[in-house]
């Protein structure tokens, strides 16, 4: 077998460290495998160590599979973690940590630190600008009022109306790029006030292009830039080509995993829970072997630490 198709194949297939082994390589390492400290060729396998070592003299000259990957200082094998990236990113509505702890055998605490790291292998890059049409569109996200306890909630809300206590999200989906299939950014926004709406178009859409938005007033005079139309929803869903339903569709899919899944999710974490969905929704049209290769190729150069996920720490070592 030279790749698994479905989770039952990727237990069996990954339980073989040498399996495991040349399904990376082939990966991380398409044109041979180079040290990760100083970039030579000049490297030789130890079967001893199941590591690499450079034939240059220098610190970092061993290294491994998970050497410069969100599996680095990992104590937890391959023959699991390969499978928790195969169960996230195929997972529609997303794997608690409770579940994958109950799948692999491991304490919920490292399953919820495994796939704090998956989420980071997710993570996409910016690719530039966006062009054509454009949906924008924002989202709240949080607990409802009526769930909070009586004190939480009087102190939330006194005096306070809107949608206080929320994290508010903005959504940019660029229809059918290239004749494909629709794709989505997403950021977690401070309010949803003008200029923030206005400088995150700015930073993501091309002057001139279409960008249809709702009759929020915090949108008006995008039409200085762009050509700009408004569906007002109280009046119509569609008008024509105008419309916001692609988001909407993806917002729907988000708070189904976020409630029926994860059920809490500190705003602390929130853009980890974007990052996972946005890119099972841009990768939809592929299999879960596509999203599953696709994730691993995002696996290198990227590390978050426990300490900065519990708020220890200010570091953001995830960046990129």
């Amino acid at each position: 077998m030279d790749s698994p198709r479905t989770l039952l194949e990727a237990v069996k297939h990954f339980a073989n460290l040498d399996n495991c082994r040349v399904y990376l390589v082939a990966r991380r390492w398409p044109d041979g495998v180079t040290c990760p400290a100083c970039g030579s060729k000049g490297v030789y396998y130890d079967k001893s160590r199941m590591g690499w070592i450079c034939k240059t003299k220098h610190p970092g000259r061993k290294f491994s599979l998970k050497t410069g990957t969100i599996f680095e200082d990992s104590p937890i094998g391959l023959d699991k973690w390969l499978p928790a990236v195969w169960m996230i990113a195929g997972a529609k509505n997303g794997i608690s940590s409770y579940e994958l702890h109950r799948a692999l055998g491991i304490t919920q605490k490292t399953a919820w630190f495994m796939l704090h790291r998956i989420r980071l292998a997710m993570q996409a890059k910016d690719g530039g600008k966006l062009g054509g049409e454009i949906e924008v569109d924002e989202s709240f996200i949080g607990g409802k009022a009526r769930n909070m306890h009586k004190g939480k909630r009087d102190q939330i809300f006194r005096g306070r109306t809107g949608a206080v206590g929320k994290a508010a999200v903005m959504g940019l989906l660029q229809r059918h790029p290239g004749k494909g299939k629709s794709r989505v950014r997403l950021e977690v926004i401070p309010s949803t006030r003008r200029h923030q709406l206005h400088s995150r178009v700015e930073k993501h859409v091309e002057d001139g292009a279409k960008v249809y938005t709702d009759a929020l007033s915090s949108y008006d005079h995008l039409g200085l830039y762009y050509q700009h139309q408004v569906i007002d929803h109280a009046e119509a869903y569609v008008r024509g080509e105008v419309h916001t339903n692609g988001l909407e569709n993806f917002w729907s899919l988000l708070k189904r995993g976020i409630r029926g899944t994860y059920v809490s999710v500190e705003p602390f974490h929130l853009f980890r829970y974007l990052d996972e969905q946005a890119f099972r929704f841009n990768e939809r049209e592929g299999n879960d072997a596509d999203r599953f290769s696709d994730t691993i190729r995002g696996i290198v150069g990227r590390r978050v630490t426990y300490q900065s996920l519990i708020g220890a720490t200010s570091e953001r070592p995830e960046s990129v």
